[in-house]
């Protein structure tokens, strides 16, 4: 390893890198399609974009550090990153996105229809694959993560605009929408290795708590994140009138005028010149950029905890840097 590499997802792909060139082969294999070109031309798209593959390089190091030597961890691997591409497509036409890690989305490339049905497809290959691995209960944990993701979306819609969210709303929506793949991703990795239920329980306990962060963290950068590091315009949530906990926080501490100013411009959607300007002011009075941070610095926290719980290896201790370097995106 190369002292080049220095963040934890980076050492972690490094030290997995055999096993994930297999998952990218296999996934590669799996969105083919015989008859319908236009399915590869999407997926590969946004599959091959640039992204992390975080949630697949879970599932590989949890099954690792618990032991496991078959095959089977390659499949689940490649689940979870079919399942989570199939959600970004579907998510970006809701979304009526045009940007997605710096690229054009494949709703704006090519249309609404293909995204949606590519999206169907993915989730399609993707129990194929969970199947392929005989194992009931890791079918159960990931088909369980698909409802949470679509119940997430759908409690998201219909909570956005409200401006009576309140954050445990906001927390159930964020454990749907992220940190369900999360949990599953590394609560399959143990239970594909047999591991003992105490390390699968810590597992999923890491892989929530690191989700929330995570997405927590997502929120935060869109009111102050770097563009051209984030592929997303600041302000998009804005924009989109999505209630984040920056916001949810900023309206719990409003007075009169400062809670007409939200309900016009999420609730009403009547937004104007300036308002982004107006809506990162408040922000900064009231703190709640900061109190946001601090919360997931708290979750962050829990994640670090969860792992020391799991048997001590290098992929541990990158696992435990790589819920600080979630958080420290916005330091």
């Amino acid at each position: 390893m190369t002292d080049a590499i220095v963040k934890p997802h980076e050492r972690l792909a490094e030290a997995l890198a055999g096993d994930l060139a297999e998952v990218n082969g296999l996934i590669r294999e799996r969105m083919a399609s015989e008859h319908a070109p236009r399915i590869p031309e999407v997926t590969a798209h946004l599959v091959e974009a640039g992204g992390k593959r975080l949630r697949p390089m879970l599932t590989l190091a949890a099954a690792r550090m618990c032991g496991y030597d078959g095959r089977f961890h390659l499949n689940l691997a490649a689940t979870v990153e079919f399942i989570h591409t199939a959600t970004l497509l579907h998510d970006d036409v809701v979304d009526e996105s045009s940007q997605r890690r710096g690229r054009p989305t494949a709703n704006l490339l090519w249309d609404n229809k293909s995204s949606v049905l590519v999206g169907d497809y993915l989730f399609a290959r993707s129990f194929q694959l969970m199947v392929e691995t005989g194992n009931l209960r890791v079918l159960d944990i990931l088909s369980n993560a698909a409802a949470v993701i679509a119940e997430g979306e759908v409690l998201q819609m219909t909570a956005a605009q409200d401006l009576s969210t309140d954050e445990a709303v906001y927390l159930q929506v964020i454990r749907g929408k992220t940190a369900a793949l999360f949990s599953a991703a590394t609560e399959v990795g143990g239970v594909i290795a047999g591991a003992p239920e105490a390390q699968i329980r810590a597992l999923y306990t890491y892989g929530d708590a690191l989700g929330i962060a995570f997405q927590i963290v997502d929120d935060l950068l869109d009111y102050g994140g770097n563009s051209a590091a984030t592929g997303k315009n600041v302000g998009d949530d804005f924009r989109e009138r999505k209630l984040t906990m920056p916001v949810i926080k900023a309206v719990a501490l409003a007075d009169d005028e400062e809670r007409a100013f939200w309900r016009r411009v999420i609730e009403k959607g009547d937004q104007r010149d300036g308002d982004l300007d107006r809506a990162l002011s408040l922000l900064a009075k009231h703190g709640t950029m900061e109190a946001t941070r601090a919360e997931a610095l708290d979750w962050a926290a829990k994640a670090k905890s969860a792992v020391m719980e799991l048997p001590q290896s290098a992929i541990r201790d990158m696992l435990h840097d790589l819920a600080d370097f979630v958080v420290e995106r916005i330091s």
